[in-house]
């Protein structure tokens, strides 16, 4: 397994002078077996994606399955120590509140939804504190985001899913944030969502009992090729789009790379090698609309983003998605989404649940 460049992960203790000891065909440390297991703490915030915390949770479950013995121990925390629901209505109890420490020598925050509506000054201070003592703290999915708000990513490396990004880097603009699957840099881990938890958690437990042991873990679940932290969360043009026309994948590249300042159809043609002409018959043959058409929706979409996850006002949005009015913006916005902009601004919907 290959972990990225700029990764680095504590070491356990040196290694066992007896050399390692197999367990169920496992070879592990002996010093490494005969530790305190690891307690982790999983903070789940309401709407939490339930597949970005299982596949955070069960690579421990399973490590402490195929060594034998218990390597890891967890508990569950919520706001206020009630069960917590996630977003696909399952609800997890909760072993404690945020009104208490946590003993535990990791904390996880798991989240999803919209993260930028999560508003409890409580749990964000309880998050600092734990933090102060010294622990690993981690964000998962939406995670990331809520940790950025307790003020815990500054002077780190770290990553979010995808469509918080824009968000995050709009309201934390001296965060270092990659768009890696995952990142772990120091004493904070942050993952992306979905399966990449997985990867991230795979990762941490070879760090701590060895690449045997992670390589099983994810064999467990069929993960036969444990990826990377510093591997991209999304699919290419290419995949994303079905497409292999190299004039529309440069054309298509270039507007995704300049939303704020959208560039026009000369350009993107002189760009992408080709006429104006060629490049609006590549978009209606390949994707069934205008260059135009196509550009004001990655453009709309974007502004969706930042209307549910930052405070930004709606003038600032569309200026940050390249409209000249907050009028134009409006029209063009409740042409697409059938509500205004600011509508979407207060009770918007929730994001995708698989984060």
């Amino acid at each position: 397994m290959t972990t990225s460049p700029t990764t680095r992960f504590p070491t356990s203790g040196p290694p066992d002078p007896r050399g390692p000891i197999r367990r169920d065909g496992l070879a592990i440390g002996a010093a490494r077996l005969e530790a305190a297991p690891q307690r982790i703490g999983f903070v789940l915030v309401p709407d939490f994606a339930m597949l970005a915390y299982a596949c955070a949770v069960e690579p421990f479950r399973a490590a402490n399955d195929l060594a034998g013995v218990i390597l890891y121990q967890w508990i569950h925390i919520s706001p206020d120590g009630k069960p917590v629901r996630a977003s696909n209505g399952v609800s997890i109890v909760a072993d404690q509140g945020t009104g208490a420490p946590a003993q535990v020598d990791a904390l996880f925050v798991c989240a999803g939804g919209n993260p930028a509506e999560f508003e409890d000054p409580a749990t964000l201070a309880w998050l600092r504190a734990e933090a102060a003592r010294g622990i690993r703290i981690g964000g998962v999915s939406g995670g990331p985001y809520i940790l950025a708000r307790a003020g815990l990513l500054a002077g780190h490396r770290c990553t979010a899913h995808w469509e918080y990004i824009p968000a995050m880097a709009e309201r934390f603009p001296n965060l270092t944030l990659t768009r890696s699957l995952f990142e772990v840099d120091r004493d904070r881990c942050t993952s992306s969502g979905g399966t990449a938890a997985l990867d991230m958690m795979v990762a941490l437990i070879e760090a701590a009992h060895g690449r045997p042991l992670a390589r099983a873990v994810a064999e467990w679940f069929l993960h036969t090729r444990p990826r990377a932290g510093d591997e991209p969360q999304r699919m290419s043009l290419r995949e994303r789009y079905d497409i292999g026309h190299p004039n529309l994948l440069a054309a298509l590249a270039q507007m995704e790379r300049a939303i704020e300042t959208p560039l026009s159809r000369e350009v993107l043609a002189e760009q992408a090698g080709i006429s104006v002409r060629q490049l609006e018959r590549l978009f209606r043959s390949h994707l069934g609309r205008t260059i135009g058409a196509h550009y004001l929706g990655l453009r709309l979409d974007h502004a969706r983003r930042l209307l549910q996850q930052t405070a930004l006002s709606v003038l600032e949005v569309a200026m940050a998605c390249g409209f000249v009015s907050a009028a134009h913006f409006s029209r063009a916005y409740g042409a697409r989404f059938g509500r205004s902009p600011r509508q979407d601004r207060g009770g918007a919907p929730k994001l995708a649940d698989q984060r």
